[in-house]
């Protein structure tokens, strides 16, 4: 099995549309007001917004980045404001907070290896 889209509720999708835009995602669904969805710039998932007034808030959306202080600085001359610096975390990921135009929460982060395979990681055996 294979993640294929997030999909967040977003009142506004213009607004929606620009912040995703400044965070690199790249169109490929323009389905406005109602429905548009973005391919990441790398690995080949997606990701889209559907309008509606419920949601926003309590989604929190992960996207890594191979290089997290350049794309953050990056994303602060763009005109992205962000709730958090690039930070090392006890997890031993490295991880900057942003939140979306509807309250949505994006985690901007680089994990490496320890995205997958923790030092704490259950045991294959333990995993059955």
């Amino acid at each position: 099995m294979r993640l294929n889209q997030v999909t967040v509720t977003m009142p506004d999708l213009d607004a929606g549309w620009e912040f995703y835009r400044k965070l690199g995602l790249k169109p490929i669904v323009d389905a406005r007001p109602h429905y548009v969805r973005f391919v990441c710039p790398d690995g080949g998932s997606s990701f889209s917004l559907h309008q509606g007034e419920a949601g926003g808030g309590g989604t929190t959306v992960y996207f890594e980045c191979d290089d997290l202080d350049l794309t953050v600085s990056r994303l602060i001359e763009a005109g992205i404001l962000f709730a958090s610096s690039p930070a090392d975390k006890n997890w031993l990921w490295r991880e900057a907070e942003v939140f979306d135009p509807a309250g949505n929460r994006i985690v901007l982060y680089f994990a490496g290896a320890n995205r997958l395979d923790p030092p704490w990681r259950v045991p294959a055996s333990a995993a059955k």
